[in-house]
């Protein structure tokens, strides 16, 4: 675990790099600071940025030179105490372009930001949409205007919301600053809906950038700008006075009490959790390195209270604490246990397997944590739901169905962790991306796919023998074993955690050091709302 860890981190830096030395060079030649600098100079000093998806745009766009962390940079931060939103364009990676993944990593930040109540900053400084690709940037739900309509959403909800404009902001990305409440344009920044060049092909008209739409055409002209600021580091200044001035938040409808330590070291996780993804493992040991206390102890409400622990016991549920606050648990237990059957027989049943019984036990706990307004923290390790026979005639589709619906319809926030396996139907029935957690993190041992990769080649396998064999070719044992290892390769590659987080399936791949820190981290910002809708499920298959 500590090696991919490193690997990852070594990685993660070279994405932290942007464009490169010599395109941060050019921003500093315009007096003007990078995307990070400028972020680092906004949060409140000692605080860190919880940076959100750093891989997004990962292994794309190589025909175009690639584009880092989708060219924006973008994370959670205390700005003058406050919890908040920061979106900054990175203008060393194709002068701050908008691919299609930058386009759905902002989407994903001002859904985190309307979901929780956050303020949200923007630091824009783009060329507007990455014109090569346009198509896939322009017309679609989850496209380039929605970033606008959320704009609109989010002043309409009473959400915050500051834009400083502080070097290019071109075309349509004009209109993201100017739907925003406040607006901010350092010295030599530039905002239009056409470019010089553009004015002169479309009407003939020559005019130089400052003239077209500079800070002080927008300050003293067209009141469009707010403040006027003469260079980045007084703008970052002006906007942590601005955040200083917000009323308070609500408070949140749930309980919490001063945090306690948990009863083991975070750095047993890389011990606790095992190499090998076959090998068991116990969950509620791993859950002791994260819940406050260690979820143990019989000091009323720290302790783990386990719900029907004797009972649908490949899925672990519970109450518990961490940072303090009340939590529900659901977690893939991954220990091998035997139980008794109803008739008297024991029957073997294999961990990281969702059985009907452990569904049916999740689905009420699920229900029960929302009657009680409990937010709900799943942990991942998932090879998906028992199959055969006896399973069918058991009701495992039912079972699963009604978990999947108490996920589906909960109204309390959900926090997601996938530390091992999320496959197939289990990743839906433990809050994948699908079913809207307000965080999903993975460790670098997780994998993604609708079964695991064994499973997947040998099936994959077996198509490809059929349909080679209907042409006449029959495999040799070299060819069919040749042909299973390609198969099992690419399966793998596509079921890497750096696959989804390039693909923002994940928000983050933390170290599991980190895993806790998060975790509240998470919570105080899920507390920033306080609206619950009614919980209702509609029809149960019972």
């Amino acid at each position: 675990m500590a090696e991919r860890v490193r690997r990852l981190r070594v990685e993660e830096d070279i994405v932290r790099q942007g464009g490169g030395a010599a395109a941060a060079a050019r921003q500093h030649g315009k007096n003007r600071l990078t995307a990070r600098e400028r972020i680092a100079g906004l949060l409140d000093p000692g605080t860190p940025l919880l940076e959100l998806g750093v891989w997004a745009g990962w292994g794309l766009y190589a025909e175009w030179g690639g584009a880092p962390a989708a060219g924006v940079v973008c994370g959670l931060g205390r700005v003058s105490g406050r919890w908040t939103m920061v979106i900054a364009n990175d203008a060393t990676v194709k002068a701050g372009a908008f691919f299609p993944m930058t386009v759905k990593k902002v989407l994903r930040c001002q859904t985190i930001a309307l979901e929780n109540h956050l303020p949200l900053i923007y630091l824009v400084d783009s060329s507007g949409v990455f014109l090569p690709l346009q198509d896939e940037v322009f017309p679609d739900i989850d496209d380039f205007g929605r970033v606008f309509r959320h704009n609109a959403v989010a002043s309409a909800r009473g959400i915050p919301q500051i834009a400083a404009i502080m070097g290019n902001c071109v075309a349509g990305g004009a209109y993201l600053p100017v739907m925003c409440d406040t607006i901010l344009m350092t010295e030599g920044s530039g905002l239009y809906l056409a470019g010089p060049a553009l004015v002169q092909a479309a009407i003939g008209q020559l005019v130089t950038s400052d003239e077209l739409g500079g800070a002080r055409l927008h300050a003293a002209l067209s009141g469009t700008a707010d403040f006027r600021e003469p260079n980045d580091e007084a703008c970052l200044v002006r906007i942590r006075s601005l955040m200083s001035r917000l009323g308070p938040p609500a408070p949140g409808p749930f309980n919490r009490i001063p945090a306690v330590e948990p009863a083991r070291a975070a750095a047993d996780l890389y011990q606790i959790f095992p190499a090998d993804p076959q090998q068991p493992y116990d969950i509620r040991v791993l859950l002791a390195c994260i819940l406050d206390a260690g979820g143990a102890g019989g000091t009323p409400g720290l302790a783990f209270d386990e719900y029907r622990p004797e009972f649908g016991q490949t899925l672990v549920c519970g109450y518990g604490r961490l940072g303090g606050f009340a939590v529900g648990i659901v977690a893939n237990q991954k220990l091998t246990v035997k139980r008794s059957t109803a008739s008297g027989g024991k029957r073997l049943e294999f961990g990281g397997v969702i059985y009907p019984e452990s569904a049916d036990k999740a689905a009420r706990f699920i229900m029960d944590c929302n009657q009680s307004h409990i937010p709900l923290l799943f942990f991942h390790d998932v090879n998906g739901f028992m199959v055969g026979k006896e399973m069918e005639a058991a009701g495992i589709i039912r079972s699963g169905a009604k978990m999947v619906n108490a996920v589906a319809n909960s109204v309390v926030p959900k926090l997601a962790v996938i530390l091992g396996g999320s496959f197939g139907a289990g990743n839906y029935a433990m809050c994948g991306r699908a079913y809207d957690p307000r965080f999903l993190f993975a460790w670098p041992t997780a994998r993604f796919a609708v079964m695991g990769g064994e499973q997947a080649a040998n099936t994959l396998l077996e198509i490809k023998v059929r349909q080679l064999e209907k042409t006449g070719h029959a495999l040799y044992p070299e060819e069919r074993k040749e042909l299973l290892a390609g198969i099992h390769a690419s399966y793998e590659e596509h079921s890497d955690p750096r696959y989804a987080a390039a693909r923002l399936w994940v928000d983050a791949i933390l170290d599991p050091l980190e895993t806790r820190a998060h975790l509240i981290a998470a919570l105080e910002i899920a507390a920033l709302n306080p609206d619950l809708p009614a919980f209702r499920t509609g029809v149960l298959q019972t």
